[in-house]
């Protein structure tokens, strides 16, 4: 083909229809958008495959929406790098629709809350949020314990024991009773998240057989239990939360949203003391 008819335009195929008619700039109304009840920010862990799905799961109430960002972390869960995490929570609630007004900020990792402290957590948040509403799995956790009249608590994790040691002094420390912890020890992120409901479920149903334990508190936004909670509790009799099923329930209940969630267990049924 010569450059000359490379160059030319194509023919009309065929002739040409009548021209569309223009309807010019039509009325719009604007509404309070998927989020007119509750707009909620979560900044989450960059390995965590369970959070969102759990919250899809237990937020399905019109009118209520999140949104999340990610947050940069290791594998591996150890103080180091769990520490290491704080400087990095600021910039990524910046990042959760800018000039957007947010309810309230979730904080999606319990053990780097347990490490950092709620209050220095808080304060990263702020930086980038001046005077929102904060909490995270652990925040959630008190507040749930609190609504649940519950203070013997059984601690399940994955986490390295030095962890737990470490958990259980921040919840003794703000007043409860660890009756009884485990943990099933896998110190990658990836793996937690890996880990099986079945597993899960056994090792709460044992730890619900151990005298003083009201109420169970499945640690870390990996596990995968959220949906399951309300049958769990059916079947061992006492109630049970998680780190993404607190966190989501402390999120609703201080963005003024009281609804209840049956599917979420006893929990979504109460409000906030």
């Amino acid at each position: 083909m010569s450059a000359d008819l490379a160059a030319a335009p194509l023919a009309a195929s065929g002739p040409v229809g009548p021209m569309p008619v223009d309807l010019g700039v039509l009325p719009s109304e604007i509404d309070g958008g998927l989020a007119s009840r509750a707009a909620i920010g979560l900044a989450i862990l960059a390995t965590d495959q369970t959070l969102e799905h759990e919250f899809r799961a237990l937020v399905r109430i019109p009118g209520v929406a999140f949104y999340e960002a990610r947050l940069f972390n290791d594998n591996d869960i150890t103080p180091e790098t769990l520490r290491a995490m704080g400087p990095r929570i600021a910039p990524t609630v910046d990042l959760i629709l800018p000039s957007i007004p947010l309810d309230v900020v979730g904080f999606g990792c319990t053990s780097a809350t347990m490490t950092l402290g709620e209050e220095a957590v808080f304060a990263e948040i702020r930086k980038a949020r001046p005077g929102v509403a904060c909490t995270t799995p652990v925040t959630g956790a008190l507040a749930a314990f609190m609504a649940l009249g519950a203070k013997g608590i059984g601690l399940l994790t994955p986490y390295a024991p030095e962890i737990n040691q470490g958990l259980v002094r921040y919840f003794t420390g703000r007043g409860l009773d660890i009756a009884a912890v485990a943990t099933f020890d896998r110190r990658d992120d990836r793996e937690a998240a890996r880990i099986s409901l079945a597993s899960i479920e056994a090792a709460a149903e044992r730890m619900a057989q151990v005298p003083g334990v009201e109420a169970i508190f499945i640690s870390c936004t990996s596990l995968r239990v959220a949906e399951a909670v309300a049958d769990l509790e059916r079947r061992i009799g006492i109630p049970v939360t998680s780190s993404n099923h607190a966190m989501a329930w402390h999120c609703l209940r201080l963005a003024g949203i009281d609804d209840v969630v049956p599917a979420g267990g006893r929990l979504f049924a109460l409000k906030a003391v």
